[in-house]
């Protein structure tokens, strides 16, 4: 066998025999902001792949141990910037599980309403911006339009507009507006009735097929080593959702409505459909959630909390199933007012590692399709 060496592309020329090292990133369009890529290459197929992150690193994890319990939902809300409400639940889970809080029953079915209303924005965002990348400027002009719609209403009750700032340790900022739920409810079923442009427009679309089916196949072997999660992991045929499998809110009242997406090809074009399909369902959720907050009676959303929250010595883990995948967040406390350590296990972190499995082998022109379809936010990773 020939030997090889390898030349850092700008610094020397390439022989027939020599390996090229090209950079992607970390400022670069495909790569969805400051990630950085190093791809050895022989000819135009990679033969290995390291994703360099970092680039934005904020040291959130760090913070959260100089922030009280109020003010560490900020920190926990900006990580994956398309998931602003469920970011903030985690962290809120697991305080509330330190203290043994019980969260009144309306701000448990409101929490869920929410976090399926932010779980459709989430995807939304990459169901339009996912053929843009492969050429297919038209389906991220009508994601942005239905994104309009359900924006609106989350704005109207919690005042922010990506980053919603309304858990609060033991439920909720405050109750509903009135009228609300009904403008909700109607939100809902205008986006509904034109999710066909993404089922006939893109899916229907032979070139869309063509880059996406067979390309950037990952095993659930490698779903399982890397600890993917999330519509990528249920693309490839792993069936768990914690939604289903470890209820929490009130997701284990909602088993009949709730529907765990999964495919078995685990390539490009199924996780576009898992993620698609999975879109549809939180808009079933979403409407199971407004029809039981109309039946609940009027009562507090929140629990009276002391002037200086403190949580008891000791440690716990809550995890949610976040709309890329699981979070984690592992807190442990000193009894003071502060986290002692809070350990944030983001989705995003753990998918992007697979990259290095699913790249070598593959052409450089497939490389931005394999990117696109692992529906990662870069502050997700660099957290």
């Amino acid at each position: 066998m020939t030997p090889t060496t390898e030349t850092t592309v700008g610094i020397g020329g390439a022989a027939e025999s020599t390996d090229m090292v090209l950079n992607i990133g970390p400022q670069h369009p495909s790569t969805h902001g400051v990630l950085r890529l190093r791809l050895v290459l022989d000819g135009e197929r990679i033969v290995h792949a390291e994703p360099v992150i970092g680039y934005m690193h904020r040291g959130a994890e760090k913070l959260f141990e100089a922030r009280d319990y109020r003010q560490i939902i900020m920190l926990a809300n900006r990580h994956d910037w398309l998931s602003a409400f469920s970011n903030e639940l985690g962290v809120v889970l697991a305080v509330e599980r330190m203290l043994g809080m019980e969260v009144p029953a309306r701000a448990v079915w409101t929490r869920t309403l929410l976090a399926e209303l932010n779980r459709v924005l989430n995807h939304l965002m990459f169901l339009g911006s996912y053929p843009l990348e492969l050429g297919g400027i038209t389906p991220v002009f009508y994601a942005f339009r239905e994104r309009e719609v359900l924006q609106n209403v989350m704005e109207e009750v919690s005042g922010g507009r990506m980053h919603y700032m309304f858990n609060r340790v033991g439920g909720l900022k405050e109750d509903l507006p009135a009228g609300w739920t009904s403008r909700a409810r109607a939100a809902v079923s205008a986006v509904r009735s034109r999710m066909d442009v993404f089922d006939d427009l893109v899916l229907g679309n032979e070139i869309f097929r063509g880059r996406t089916r067979g390309v950037g196949v990952l095993s659930a072997d490698a779903v399982h080593a890397y600890g993917v999660s999330g519509p990528i992991a249920r693309a490839s045929g792993v069936d768990f959702d914690l939604r289903r499998d470890e209820p929490y809110l009130a997701y284990g009242e909602l088993h009949d409505v709730l529907k765990v997406v999964t495919r078995r090809e685990g390539d490009c074009l199924a996780r576009f459909e898992s993620l698609l399909e999975q879109t549809h369902n939180a808009l079933d959720l979403a409407d199971a959630c407004l029809d039981r907050v109309a039946d609940l009676p009027p009562g507090p959303v929140n629990q009276r909390l002391p002037k200086v929250l403190k949580a008891p010595e000791g440690h716990t883990y809550a995890w949610t199933e976040n709309p890329l995948g699981i979070n984690g967040y592992y807190l442990v406390s000193k009894g003071e007012k502060t986290p002692y350590r809070l350990k944030l296990r983001s989705a995003s972190y753990n998918n992007i590692q697979a990259l290095t499995e699913l790249l070598p082998g593959t052409l450089v022109a497939d490389m931005v399709a394999i990117l696109g379809s692992m529906f990662f936010v870069v502050g997700d990773i660099d957290k």
